[in-house]
Parts: C-alpha cells; sequence; structure tokens
C-alpha cells in the first residue's frame, strides 16, 4: 500500500474544510441515560437533545441499566459504552440506524411474525367483526 504524503499546504485546507462544515452544526454536550423512561438523551450546545429508547439498541436490548448509564461521549460524533464494548455514531442514531442490517431486520419482523397463536387470535377477532372502534 502506497504511503500517503501531506504537506502543509494540504493539511491547512483540510483543517479549514473541518471547520467550515463543523460550523453551524450542533455540537454534543453531554449524554446520559434516563432510566426513568428508558432513554439515552444526548444534549447539544443549541439547546436540542436527541431521544432515543436504549433498548432498541444492539447491544444495549439486554443490558443492565447500570451499563446503560455508563456511556460517553466520543468527541462530537459518537457514544461509547466502555463496560459493554458498544458503539454508535450520533448521526446514524439519528438516522435510525440501531444496529447492522442484521439485527435491523430481525428488529422489525419481529410485530409481522406469524405464529399459529397469532394467526389464530386474528381470526377468532376477524370472525368477532374485527378491531373494536376507538370510542370518543
Amino acid at each position: 500500500m502506497a504511503e500517503i504524503e501531506l504537506d502543509d499546504q494540504h493539511y491547512k485546507e483540510a483543517v479549514e474544510r473541518g471547520l467550515t462544515e463543523r460550523t453551524g452544526r450542533p455540537a454534543p454536550v453531554s449524554v446520559r441515560y434516563e432510566r426513568s423512561s428508558g432513554r439515552i438523551v444526548v444534549e447539544f450546545d443549541n439547546g436540542t437533545a436527541f431521544l432515543v429508547p436504549a433498548g432498541l439498541l444492539q447491544g444495549l436490548e439486554k443490558a443492565e441499566a447500570d451499563d446503560i448509564a455508563n456511556v460517553e461521549l466520543l468527541g462530537e460524533t459518537g457514544l461509547h459504552w466502555p463496560s459493554l464494548d458498544v458503539d454508535f455514531t450520533i448521526a446514524g442514531l439519528m438516522q435510525g440506524i440501531f444496529g447492522t442490517a442484521r439485527f435491523m431486520d430481525a428488529s422489525r419482523k419481529g410485530g409481522q411474525s406469524r405464529s399459529a397463536a397469532k394467526i389464530a387470535a386474528a381470526r377468532r377477532n376477524g370472525m368477532r367483526g374485527g378491531r373494536p372502534r376507538k370510542s370518543s
């Protein structure tokens, strides 16, 4: 593999591009686990916050509350759980990426499973006229 040479000018240009991309974008300032709601809360320097249910994240779905609460910011881009060896990018979480493609696919199919008991219950419910209407 060829070695990449970076002269001072290229380095300065790269730093300037990074600063330009960073300007105007909120930066995370803190992260915590809300035990009462089961959510991870990332707060940003502009006063906004992003919340995600911890139980939906691969590697956290069966973790103990104390391990989930031991979350750290990784610079301005990620979250890290040292005791669980789990990492997520904040941008990925905001895009709904809660794990590997295989994990996400299995999570989506959970409510769509067609067990014999579920099929029988749906048939019984259908014979009664379907789902009851909401009362106002």
